[in-house]
């Protein structure tokens, strides 16, 4: 049953807090304001959430709702400041297909659908195993020391993964992938998410007059979108180009990441669903689908814009207001999930869920997410029977990025007991990732975050854009 009818800018409305101690209860609670409640996000800004599954699905093919920030009437009226900490990965340029709709849209996703194409994908196989496999050995080396495997192994499988498709220089992984979990902190520093968002358009800049300048000699993801500045009577631009880098590693490294993450944590809080998957009762693919629909990646994705007063859900969501879907509290409804979706079932068979998006912008990114982690959590699965994990998975400690299901850090384990394949790379750098427990009002005051009863996760910044022929939902189980 929705809640009676409130406004956007009620007194009290539910907070999305960064630091939720309990995050699969306050799905559940924001479900149970739905189907669209007011919310207030980290400095007081204010804006709507989406939180049923035929609402969700209805607005995200609405084309009431755009995505250009322009529209927002809180930024035009000064409400909100460009130094909000969120306002890095909304879209100001123009060019970013997260940004765009209707046909300019359609154009981008025509001109970058090649590198996302399922053959393409499937040649990346062989590649992805060899990349798992050598950080598999790298562990066996450590094998008498505990691990942090978010660290060591399922934040460097997927950064390598994407390094190699995106043709850069191995010694760059780590600079790369720092400056976007930088970018994603709900703490970053008024202003400093630009300064971030600056020397990545640096990077791919002169990562792109690299490929330039050496025609023919690579086969990778740069590459291929560079030929398509050459095709076509509208071809992509050097600009499209570098924006269009940026945008895939940004919507995708860090939803593969918390992926992997979330199906082991899944599977270590559900031992009896992990020996069916050992017997041979599950599949790799069950399992996966349904850790996206119990525990998406992806919490939720902000912002789209009304472009005209619509009444829906019982509210009416004036001109120039925000929309947040939340794909946390998505998951939890009964409609489409039946009466327990707070149960990790894998032979789960109702219900598809819509974590990896709906309609024009759905992630063309999703099957090689899948991909990806059905090879490194087989492998890891099947070389590590025995791993001892040390850490509860109670006491994962988690970091605020804003608004995908990331941990700081995950349990502590044994390495794998299996053959070496390569030598070990070098140990990367620690990187601690900052954790305060304060937030800032509008007027930049820095106070404590107080906790209401009611406590949300902030909702997840990259929108996950994608080919309108792969527009559907996913099944629950995964077919």
């Amino acid at each position: 049953m929705s809640c009676p009818m409130r406004g956007l800018h009620d007194a009290e409305v539910p907070f999305l807090d960064p630091y939720p101690d309990d995050i699969q209860a306050h799905r559940e609670e924001l479900y149970r304001q739905g189907p669209i409640t007011p919310v207030e996000l980290p400095g007081g800004v204010r804006a709507w959430a989406c939180t049923h599954h035929a609402v969700s699905k209805a607005l995200l093919n609405d084309q009431r709702f755009v995505k250009d920030p322009e529209q927002w009437a809180d930024y035009k009226n000064g409400e909100v400041s460009k130094d909000w900490p969120y306002m890095g990965v909304l879209t100001w340029d123009g060019i970013n297909m997260l940004g765009l709709d209707g046909a300019p849209h359609r154009r981008m996703r025509g001109l970058t659908a090649h590198p996302f194409s399922a053959r393409r994908i499937e040649r990346l196989r062989p590649r992805i195993e060899r990349i798992t496999d050598e950080h598999l050995d790298a562990l066996e080396d450590r094998a008498s020391e505990p691990l942090d495997l978010k660290r060591e192994f399922s934040f460097r499988v997927p950064i390598t993964v994407i390094g190699e498709l995106y043709g850069v220089a191995k010694e760059e992984y780590d600079e790369l992938g720092d400056l976007y979990a930088r970018l994603f902190f709900v703490d970053t520093e008024p202003g400093e998410h630009l300064r971030i968002y600056a020397e990545l358009h640096a990077f791919f800049t002169e990562l792109v007059a690299r490929k330039k300048a050496e025609p023919g000699e690579h086969d990778d993801f740069t590459t291929d979108l560079l030929k398509s500045t050459e095709e076509g009577e509208d071809p992509l631009t050097e600009a499209e180009v570098i924006i269009t880098l940026l945008m895939v590693m940004a919507a995708g490294h860090e939803t593969t990441v918390n992926l992997i993450n979330n199906v082991i944590r899944a599977l270590l809080n559900h031992p009896e669903q992990h020996a069916r998957l050992k017997k041979g009762e599950l599949s790799w693919e069950q399992v996966i689908e349904e850790t996206l629909r119990y525990d998406a990646p992806n919490n939720a994705i902000l912002f789209r814009f009304a472009t005209e007063d619509v009444s829906v859900g019982g509210v009416t969501i004036n001109k120039g207001d925000a929309l947040v879907t939340h794909y946390g509290a998505i998951t939890k409804d009964r409609a489409e999930h039946g009466d327990d979706p707070h149960v990790f079932d894998p032979a789960r068979t109702k219900g598809r869920h819509i974590t990896f998006g709906y309609g024009p912008h759905v992630c063309p990114g999703a099957p090689l997410a899948r991909m990806e982690a059905n090879i490194v959590l087989s492998r890891l699965f099947s070389a590590s029977p025995t791993c001892a994990w040390r850490c509860p998975t109670r006491h994962w400690r988690t970091r605020p990025p804003s608004s995908s299901t990331a941990s700081r850090s995950s349990p502590s384990c044994c390495g794998p007991d299996r053959p070496r394949t390569r030598p070990s790379p070098p140990r990367p750098d620690d990187r601690p990732f900052p954790h305060p427990r304060h937030r800032k009002d509008r007027d930049g005051r820095s106070r404590p975050v107080v906790r209401p009863t009611l406590q949300h996760r902030p909702p997840r910044l990259l929108p996950m854009d994608a080919d309108p022929a792969r527009s559907g939902g996913a099944r629950a189980d995964g077919r």
